[in-house]
């Protein structure tokens, strides 16, 4: 049992809930308080230094240095008497301009309007210029409906968010509502569900502010418990000019 329960942890085709997760830990956790267990010994070399480590806890983990995007080759022995379980994890940010458009399961489009519905270009805008941005999300349907998605929208310091809840002036905005959305001082997040076949759109009106040039990050969705399903718009430069004064 607790080899499934250990494979059905490290399957990366689907994610499980926080709650999925905690209940087989504390399953693991009962399991492993009451198994008598030696040492954990292994040594494990990166890029050539071979380093020895042991501890008496059930879990061990180290810290790998890495050097910035430079390749690196590690190398691990178990010196134990039983078997250990080893995972490498990475993460990291996209630098800037690195980022690709890609989906799966998903389509994702955005474009951006003036306040009368006129389509705009991004890239270049006039200091004080209100504009919305609209996202719009179609499930292909075949997955069957979708819970739980997230679209990630960043916007660049020289845009502001109109909070229009903070204004009570919604109803400036048409568009789709979401089960919930967290407005930040840049960025929004906007949680919903969508059905087989069905599509969506969120808005979100912006001032263009500063004057400057700027990157637009990408602009993502996601179901927050299974990665297979996800859309992604990569980022772009985006400049605001100062009015021109007749």
């Amino acid at each position: 049992m607790l080899k499934e329960i250990s494979k059905e942890l490290s399957n990366s085709s689907y994610w499980m809930s926080t709650q999925t997760i905690a209940w087989c830990l504390k399953a693991v956790g009962a399991f492993a308080g009451n198994e008598k267990r030696g040492e954990i010994r292994f040594t494990y070399s990166y890029n050539g230094k071979e380093v020895s480590a042991n501890t008496e806890l059930p879990v061990a983990q180290v810290n790998l240095p890495i050097n910035g995007l430079a390749a690196g080759a590690l190398k691990f022995s178990n010196e134990s008497k039983g078997v250990l379980f080893v995972r490498v994890i990475t993460e990291g940010v996209p630098a800037r301009g690195a980022e690709e458009s890609a989906e799966s399961n998903l389509s994702l489009t955005i474009n951006y309007q003036d306040t009368d519905g006129n389509a705009i270009d991004p890239s270049q805008l006039e200091q004080g210029k209100e504009f919305v941005a609209s996202v719009t999300v179609r499930n292909p349907g075949v997955r069957g409906n979708y819970k739980n998605l997230a679209i990630n929208q960043i916007f660049p310091s020289g845009w502001e968010i109109n909070n229009l809840r903070l204004e009570g002036t919604e109803e400036r905005l048409s568009g789709d509502k979401p089960t919930y959305q967290d407005i930040r001082d840049d960025r929004v997040y906007t949680y919903f569900d969508l059905g087989a076949n069905q599509t969506k759109t969120f808005k979100v009106l912006l001032t263009a502010s500063y004057a400057g040039s700027y990157y637009l990050p990408a602009v993502s969705c996601e179901a927050m418990y299974d990665h297979s399903i996800y859309a992604r718009i990569k980022g772009q430069v985006v400049e605001v000019v100062k009015k021109l004064t007749p």
